[in-house]
């Protein structure tokens, strides 16, 4: 597949998406969803098509399309360019950007849910801080930030479409804010399906933010003050308290 060279002192865009809604537990048992199979609802399928409208009418030309291959991310990919008018790209595959992976939500003990589920929210994240007692920041940030290296590396493009996740698109922001450092601002927040607007030079510290969480169908969100997290985090204890009646409640229920 054939890309738009970057030209010469000009800097390359990045559009940096969010993939669309999903819901983690089934609606019917209320059972958690592995992250490996959850695709988009509803509602999900309807912000991709809102953000792919939105570029088409900001005039927007994608050159490249990268996913992380979850199937939420290649439905919310599949969705945009069929509406901004791209369905020609076909989506490159980079498991390098697949979320932050937990380990057994039934491993963790009550008092520490709180903590496992939305530690990394909370201002610059420790390199140890483990999400769901499963992979660490800084394990999570060695095989993100390379693959990102990789992308600059190559100058065969010149605007690109990323849809991938939550935590992986701060850490990437986080990276560009800080002009190409190595860490995790927790708190930038990513909407579902929003589209974040990065330039970037050939300087290695070279980085622009010309838009952060912007989501065109849900706007402002201003209902919404909970974290994505925070929000599963009572959907988890809403489950757990129906699975185990007799568990002592944590600081959440009490």
């Amino acid at each position: 597949m054939s890309h738009a060279p970057s030209l010469q002192g000009r800097r390359r865009r990045l559009y940096l998406m969010r993939h669309g809604e999903v819901c983690y537990f089934n609606d019917v048992t209320g059972r958690p969803v592995l992250p490996e199979q959850v695709g988009l609802t509803a509602h999900g399928q309807a912000q991709a098509r809102a953000a792919g409208a939105y570029l088409r009418e900001q005039g927007v030309r994608l050159d490249r399309v990268i996913i992380s291959g979850l199937p939420r991310t290649a439905q919310t990919a599949a969705l945009v360019l069929a509406a901004s008018g791209h369905e020609s790209l076909r989506p490159e595959v980079w498991p390098e950007w697949e979320e932050i992976r937990g380990g057994r939500l039934s491993e963790i003990p009550p008092a520490a849910l709180r903590q496992a589920f939305c530690g990394l929210h909370q201002g610059q994240v420790p390199e140890g801080q483990r999400f769901l007692q499963g992979e660490s920041v800084g394990e999570f940030l060695d095989r993100v930030l390379p693959a990102l290296q990789r992308l600059r590396a190559d100058p065969h493009w010149d605007s690109a479409l990323l849809v991938l996740h939550g935590v992986v698109n701060a850490a990437l922001l986080s990276h560009a804010l800080s002009g190409g450092q190595r860490l995790l601002y927790g708190s930038l927040m990513q909407s579902p399906a929003c589209l974040n607007v990065i330039d970037l030079g050939q300087a290695p510290g070279d980085w622009v933010l010309r838009g952060l969480n912007l989501a065109p169908l849900d706007g402002l969100r201003h209902e919404d003050r909970l974290t994505t997290m925070e929000h599963l985090l009572n959907q988890y204890l809403q489950y757990r308290a129906v699975r185990h009646p007799k568990e002592p409640p944590t600081e959440e229920q009490a």
